[in-house]
């Protein structure tokens, strides 16, 4: 296995792009966004940067790193004569299916097609391909290059043969591959997204401000992060959208979201990504920024 496709170029998307490259392997970067593909090229770059200021890598691994990837704007041109393709586009079931269903008519017959979606049925973005069997989950943490977790989900269908050959290739890419089952959420954001659900609700509630809540969780639980700024940085209408997966798959209260999120998703108070969320990102980091028109 030596050319990997990662469509998408976001977040997650370069960083897997960059994690792949650094190790050695051929990757096509697709994004049928020039922009984002620039943004996604230019971040790598910036993270590889980083990196050899602190001596972690050479100029020349960058050099290197840099010249595996190749950027195509065009599903076909970008997945033909690869290994594995790594889907991690927004986290939205109808656009999942429809990109499974075009890999599948234009990939190559034993291609491997993964998702790193976060909380999304593999055995439903299966369904829609011609070989069930070859699909499977690869959730990534973020940020990728540095986290080491890989959640490794079985479809119904996923064989034996292809979840051995994706725990094998994590484990070459530097990371700790975990396999579970297909369920809403898998393991990690089954667990993660009802807490940081509940740190909303405290707030919303009237518990505790911001401030305070984030700080209870990082000095008397030990988290390097607060959950409320934790949910910024992985995104509100994300956490949205996974409880809401949940919420739907098990038909259970306990994933409702709550109200303030859905209110501050509508209005476009999305966290880190729009400059505004639990905290203020375009001015003071530090500084609490809930309107009270959410509370």
């Amino acid at each position: 296995m030596k050319n990997i496709a990662v469509i998408g170029a976001g977040t997650m998307g370069n960083g897997i792009a960059h994690t792949f490259a650094q190790s050695g392997f051929s990757v096509n970067l697709i994004d049928i966004n020039e922009a984002a593909l620039k943004k996604g090229m230019d971040t790598i770059a910036k993270n590889l940067d980083r990196m050899v200021t602190k001596e972690k890598i050479t100029e020349t691994d960058k050099n290197n790193t840099l010249a595996n990837i190749t950027t195509h704007t065009a599903i076909p041109d970008g997945v033909k004569n690869t290994d594995l393709i790594v889907e991690a586009a927004t986290e939205n079931l109808d656009l999942k299916l429809k990109i499974f269903k075009q890999l599948s008519d234009v990939c190559e017959p034993n291609c491997i097609l993964a998702t790193n979606t976060s909380s999304i049925s593999i055995t439903q973005i299966a369904a829609v391909t011609q070989k069930p069997e070859n699909v499977i989950g690869m959730h990534f943490m973020n940020p990728v290059p540095i986290m080491t977790l890989v959640e490794i989900i079985r479809g119904y269908n996923t064989s034996d043969a292809v979840t051995k050959t994706i725990m094998d290739l994590s484990a070459k890419l530097g990371k700790t591959p975990v396999e579970v089952n297909d369920y809403p959420g898998f393991v990690a954001n089954r667990i993660l997204m009802p807490m940081l659900n509940e740190s909303i609700e405290t707030l919303y509630n009237g518990v505790a401000g911001v401030n305070e809540i984030d700080t209870v969780m990082k000095l008397g639980m030990a988290h390097p992060m607060g959950p409320l700024q934790l949910a910024d940085f992985i995104g509100l209408d994300v956490c949205l959208s996974i409880l809401n997966v949940m919420y739907n798959g098990f038909k259970n209260p306990k994933y409702a979201p709550c109200p303030l999120l859905v209110n501050m998703v509508n209005a476009g108070k999305l966290g880190v990504k729009s400059g505004e969320g639990f905290y203020d990102y375009s001015e003071n980091r530090k500084a609490e920024k809930v309107s009270k028109q959410f509370l």
